[in-house]
């Protein structure tokens, strides 16, 4: 249950704060901002105080600092923080001070409905985007001249359904849905070429436009190689648990499927080459030359573009240079 949150600047100056259940003076944010001093940005998400638990995340050079009066799972309120700053992105565009003081009303109005007595309740962008209309120039002038505000006067339909996620009545001229796969590999390659440590981190995000009430099937050529996934609450879990299958209903729009870990303990193909050649003359300067492209992996070749950021150690002692 989340009593309170404080949102501070790089400066260390609370510059927006929301109350649910009761007013917390904003010196309780004095804990944190000790621990900032004493640590700098390596601080530890949960501080216990002696009437309070600060529970903080840390985005966009903005800290997000949330109040609780009693224990409760920390994954469970960083999940909910991290969900707030999307949100904001998905409204504005970014989630930096001077968008959220520009955007104040919104961001109060975003904050009242998806908190309710301290409970998360509507965290999903459409749903959201049904009950606060996102900012506009028009919308604001008008709301100006009118007194009105972003706030709709109907309830959306998926909260009165089964499927919260997911707005009724959905229809398009073309139905679409697209995957797009992100994966982060960390490898070390030796001199060889051979790979002597690697892991990835991925997610899916989907962008989905079907009309009516979709039901989805994704299977994963090798999903045993996942040790560590988390799912948008769209998945039933119970058939990946039996099958190995992400079974869902999507929700209308864009959204993340899925995020995974692949550790090193599986056998992971790296799908680049990496060769190097470093030449050292006494007296010289070293030359390191590195030539990186696509290699096949399970018969398809990368495509598009790639970042690379490329760590080097060399050992003129036992020879062994990686990548």
């Amino acid at each position: 249950m989340i009593h309170s949150l404080f949102i501070i600047n790089s400066q260390g100056d609370v510059f927006l704060e929301k109350h649910w259940r009761s007013v917390i003076s904003r010196s309780v944010c004095d804990y944190y901002l000790e621990a900032q001093r004493a640590n700098g940005n390596d601080i530890n998400p949960v501080i216990a105080t002696p009437h309070h638990y600060l529970i903080s995340i840390q985005r966009g050079g903005v800290s997000f600092v949330a109040v609780c009066m009693e224990e409760i799972p920390p994954l469970f309120v960083i999940e909910f923080l991290h969900r707030i700053v999307d949100t904001f992105q998905d409204y504005f565009s970014d989630c930096t001070e001077s968008i959220i003081k520009e955007n104040y009303v919104v961001v109060y109005e975003l904050l009242d409905e998806m908190l309710d007595n301290g409970f998360p309740l509507a965290t999903e962008s459409n749903i959201l985007k049904e009950l606060i209309k996102p900012p506009n120039i028009l919308r604001t002038i008008a709301n100006t001249v009118t007194g009105k505000t972003n706030v709709s006067d109907i309830l959306p339909t998926g909260q009165l359904s089964n499927i919260p996620w997911r707005r009724s009545g959905v229809k398009y001229t073309n139905n679409e849905a697209y995957f797009d796969v992100v994966e982060e590999v960390d490898a070390i390659i030796d001199k060889s070429g051979a790979t002597v440590f690697a892991e990835i981190q991925g997610y899916i995000d989907c962008c989905i436009k079907l009309s009516g009430m979709p039901d989805l099937t994704l299977s994963f050529v090798n999903p045993r190689l996942f040790d560590d996934v988390s799912f948008h609450p769209c998945v039933r879990f119970k058939r990946w648990e039996a099958e190995k299958l992400l079974s869902f209903i999507p929700p209308d729009g864009n959204f993340r499927l899925i995020s995974y870990h692949i550790g090193s303990q599986s056998v992971v193909a790296i799908p680049i080459y990496v060769r190097h050649n470093l030449s050292i003359k006494t007296g010289e300067q070293a030359r390191l030359d590195l030539t990186v492209g696509p290699k096949q992996t399970l018969g398809r070749t990368v495509e598009g573009k790639l970042l690379f950021i490329v760590n080097f150690c060399y050992s003129s002692l036992a020879q062994n240079n990686y990548i």
